[in-house]
């Protein structure tokens, strides 16, 4: 069952509200009667260094070679 808030019961309980949300679905009425629907997202469990490859042609020898060519200089 969804749990339905007014706008002036939403404000006074914000804090309570979306912990609220984080377990279940909040919806808000205003006076006028529009609602609004409320509902925490989910966290990505995904790392920020998780990013696609790009294909560059070069290759590992390519790569080694342009190593050691920096550390003689």
């Amino acid at each position: 069952m969804m749990r339905v808030f007014t706008y002036s019961e939403a404000r006074q309980n914000l804090s309570k509200l979306l912990a609220l949300a984080q377990r279940e679905e909040v919806e808000i009425r205003r006076k006028d009667g529009s609602t609004f629907s409320l509902r925490a997202k989910r966290k990505e469990s995904k790392s920020p260094f998780d990013v696609p490859g790009v294909s560059t042609g070069v290759t590992t020898s390519n790569i080694l070679e342009a190593l050691r060519e920096s550390r003689e200089r």
